[in-house]
């Protein structure tokens, strides 16, 4: 299967190691709109620098693909969407799908009219110790979450876009987060209220610290607290997560997933938990074949050569993105946001 990656500087690099170290999947060009990252990116990785160009239809007219990786700024989502979806080649695109929710509407409305797949890189889904944590709470042996807690305190510097965003926080990384919520509890927000600020030493224009309330239709509440600009103590990029379970407690600290289970309850012998006086047990991690990008690209690949269904499709992701936009509405409203009230 031939792909073209459009952008290749920045997270690029990670998108660039997935597919050369792929058997499934190789590039059919490459788009660069910065000269100097095009060359410099061409020695680094022995990439043919004659496939490389300025622009998506420039590289749709000189070379034959199968499907495009749109790894650009949120901004431009929309156009290289609607170009590659109109040749009919199906896309994987970085999160979020969009910087605004109109164009993420826009991006399914022309996935739907094309008949074509548009897929979103949720790749945190796919990191071992998220998929051992979500084995933990499909077993069902802690039974129903009551609540859940998230803490995420990272402090990157990355300059570019995201230093310029207005909430490069719920944008750009909680996006990943509010879709893990989906995700482990398989639930649908119903209910949001956010508060988001930008402390005194923060190297962003935009607030990169916020707290968030959510309810979900099983009614299990969700704390969220983040920063993007913490000065130490950092967490795991997956985050902090807490879930008060009926018959114990499930944590993922430090990508590590522990349980601890009720003293006064005899769970099930040889599942993850049984009888121990509230001993806290750490769960052996699942055993992944691929992870994170690199299970997102052998999942596009199957389902453009296989026709086989993938989880992270644009119709579905807008429902994250759906948080994102919500949980801004609330900090800019000072309100709670009923979910749904904006047009998905």
């Amino acid at each position: 299967m031939k792909v073209i990656q459009v952008g290749i500087g920045g997270m690029g690099n990670t998108w660039l190691n997935a597919v050369l170290n792929s058997s499934e999947v190789e590039y059919a060009a490459l788009v660069e709109i910065n000269e100097d990252i095009g060359r410099q990116q061409a020695e680094k990785y022995g990439l043919d620098p004659a496939l490389i160009f300025r622009s998506l239809p420039e590289a749709l007219a000189a070379v034959s693909a199968d499907g495009v990786i749109d790894v650009t700024p949120p901004a431009f989502h929309r156009e290289i969407s609607a170009i590659a979806l109109e040749a009919g080649l199906p896309v994987l695109s970085e999160k979020p799908l969009a910087n605004t929710l109109a164009d993420a509407v826009a991006i399914g409305q022309k996935a739907n009219e094309t008949g074509v797949l548009h897929m979103v890189a949720q790749n945190y889904r796919y990191h071992v110790p998220v998929q051992t944590l979500k084995s933990v709470l499909a077993s069902g042996e802690f039974g129903r979450v009551g609540s859940v807690s998230v803490e995420f305190f990272k402090g990157p510097h990355f300059g570019g876009f995201r230093e310029e965003m207005a909430y490069p926080l719920i944008i750009d990384m909680a996006i990943h987060h509010f879709d893990l919520m989906r995700f482990l509890l398989e639930s649908e927000s119903v209910s949001i209220f956010g508060r988001s600020w930008n402390p005194p030493w923060s190297w962003y224009k935009g607030d990169a610290s916020a707290s968030v309330s959510l309810e979900f239709a099983s009614g299990v509440m969700v704390a969220y607290n983040g920063s993007w600009c913490s000065t130490g103590r950092e967490t795991a990029w997956n985050a902090h997560w807490r879930f008060e379970c009926e018959r114990g407690v499930v944590t993922l600290q430090e990508d590590r997933v522990y349980t601890q289970a009720r003293s006064d309850e005899l769970l099930s012998q040889g599942g993850y938990s049984q009888f121990s006086n509230g001993e806290v047990i750490e769960v052996k991690p699942v055993e992944l074949t691929h992870v994170a990008q690199a299970y997102l690209l052998h999942e596009f690949y199957q389902a453009v050569t296989q026709h086989k269904a993938v989880a992270t499709t644009c119709q579905d992701n807008i429902k994250s993105l759906g948080i994102v936009f919500d949980v801004i509405k609330s900090c800019e409203t000072g309100q709670p946001v009923r979910s749904g009230e904006m047009k998905r």
